[in-house]
């Protein structure tokens, strides 16, 4: 129990700080230190994204921060696209999964590291 208060701490501690989606640190924590599969991690990160986002959201709207259009346009999109992303993940292995989430991270860090020198 230790370790889920001290992922969701740090998730929410970093993505209020650096904007990252909690499921970029979720989803590793929850593999990683707790033991959860991949499809598990990835459903457990899904639910608990929830409640950071709308508080994180919230808090950047009184900075001004916040293009409630575009936000809301990509959120009526993405209810599309996480249900095929459900159902394309649970035809998929765990393994193979979990190579497509470090890539997607790795792919992630490089974009960003290059955005930084530039």
């Amino acid at each position: 129990m230790i370790w889920l208060i001290l992922i969701g701490l740090a998730a929410g501690v970093l993505g209020g700080l650096l904007g990252v989606g909690g499921g970029v640190l979720f989803v590793p924590g929850l593999v990683i230190v707790i033991g959860l599969t991949q499809h598990g991690a990835e459903a457990t990160s899904l639910l608990a994204i929830v409640p950071v986002a709308v508080v994180g959201a919230l808090s950047q709207d009184r900075y001004g921060n916040v293009r409630r259009g575009d936000a809301m346009l990509m959120g009526v999109l993405s209810i599309a696209g996480v249900a095929g992303g459900v159902v394309l993940a649970n035809a998929l292995s765990g393994a193979v999964l979990r190579s497509a989430f470090a890539a997607l991270i790795l792919l992630i860090a490089v974009r960003l590291v290059r955005r930084a020198l530039d």
